[in-house]
């Protein structure tokens, strides 16, 4: 049976959810949860799962990395499944927005993360094997210059080749998933152009440091 793409009000809709979603701040949550800082009054002040880690607490931290990828894949899990027509077009907007909710959350002011875990849990929901060479340049560019920063930088550079260039992924050459997934990494270095003056400065933080508020 085929299925009937829904209209541009429902798909509006979907998009505004993804936004909200996108927007849950799992680093504030789950610090306040945990009895800890708020992370935006210490490190980085960036509310995402490395500077939580400074904190101390591993586990804060990697709760609140699951947390961000889980919204980035939920919110393009549920519009699919609100929506099994929904258009490719619809579909990119609907990742862009769950993405841009992170960045630029409602729930704190649009002061939000980077958007590294949102965007891996996004790519998830595109194709398993996306996310998983993605993460895994992240793991060996992290495991060997200890710089989430740079880790993400050339991780995000390289997602978008992947899904364009990589074998056995399900929806290759979708344009607008194309177009989406570049902007989200244009996003990602923007996010990321002060870590990028310190990495080219030499004074960029490593993985595990604690850095002064």
């Amino acid at each position: 049976m085929v299925q009937t793409a829904p209209s541009f009000f429902f798909s509006a809709a979907l998009v505004a959810l993804a936004y909200l979603i996108g927007s849950i701040p799992f680093a504030v949550v789950v610090s306040k949860l945990m009895g800890l800082k708020d992370p935006r009054s210490y490190g980085s002040k960036n509310p995402g799962a490395t500077n939580v880690l400074r904190s101390g607490s591993k586990a804060a931290a990697a709760l609140t990395l699951v947390g961000d990828a889980a919204k980035g894949w939920f919110a393009l899990w549920l519009a699919q499944a609100l929506a099994p027509g929904l258009t490719w077009n619809a579909f990119a907007m609907v990742a862009l927005a769950a993405f841009l909710g992170h960045l630029y959350p409602v729930f704190l002011g649009f002061r939000g993360g980077k958007g590294v875990a949102t965007a891996l849990g996004i790519l998830l929901a595109i194709h398993p094997g996306l996310a998983l060479a993605t993460a895994a340049t992240w793991v060996i560019v992290a495991v060997f210059t200890r710089y989430s920063s740079l880790a993400a930088l050339v991780a995000a550079f390289f997602a978008p080749v992947y899904y364009l260039f990589g074998s056995g992924v399900a929806w290759y050459a979708q344009a607008p998933i194309g177009v989406a997934l570049g902007v989200i990494t244009i996003l990602l270095f923007y996010r990321h152009r002060a870590n990028i003056a310190r990495l080219m400065a030499g004074t960029e933080s490593r993985i595990g440091s604690r850095k002064k508020a």
